[in-house]
């Protein structure tokens, strides 16, 4: 039968809708291997853990909520946007933070040193991506900053 659900691919999961609030279905593979934890860091942002490696997997429905420049970083796969942990996870972790999206843990007790690390990090291991973000921040003081631009009056 050309209709039969048994012989079609399987569909990628999609965000359900509950009550108006996106809801994800959490990844069971990975770049890194099979899923051993998961834990989401907001809507549609998994942080992965595999027995070798991991990352974060941004879902093609969340990475709109990313920069252009952290876009970049990450690569494509099974419908997701990669960072892996080692080299491009903090670039996530700090979008996150930027949007108010993600809260750094409670369990961490100084958040200003652990948001630092994330900082120096960037700084020294993904620098193209961290002057993309300071010039972003910098435009942004200046646009909001700047003048309201003064209209001509009719005497």
């Amino acid at each position: 039968m050309l209709n039969d659900p048994s012989r079609t691919k399987a569909a990628k999961p999609k965000p359900l809708n509950y009550r108006g609030r996106l809801m994800f279905t959490q990844p069971k593979k990975s770049p890194w291997g099979k899923v051993e934890q998961c834990d989401p860091l907001c809507p549609g942002v998994f942080m992965i853990y595999t027995a070798a490696n991991g990352g974060i997997l941004v879902s093609k429905d969340m990475e709109a909520v990313l920069s252009p420049a952290a876009k970049k970083c990450g690569t494509r796969q099974g419908g997701y946007l990669c960072f892996e942990e080692d080299s491009a996870e903090n670039i996530v972790f700090r979008e996150l933070l930027d949007k108010k999206l993600w809260a750094i843990p409670d369990r961490i007790n100084d958040k200003a040193a652990y948001e630092e690390n994330i900082n120096k990090y960037l700084r020294e291991h993904n620098p193209d991506y961290w002057r993309s973000r300071q010039r972003g921040l910098d435009m942004a003081k200046v646009t909001q900053t700047a003048p309201a631009p003064v209209r001509n009056a009719e005497l």
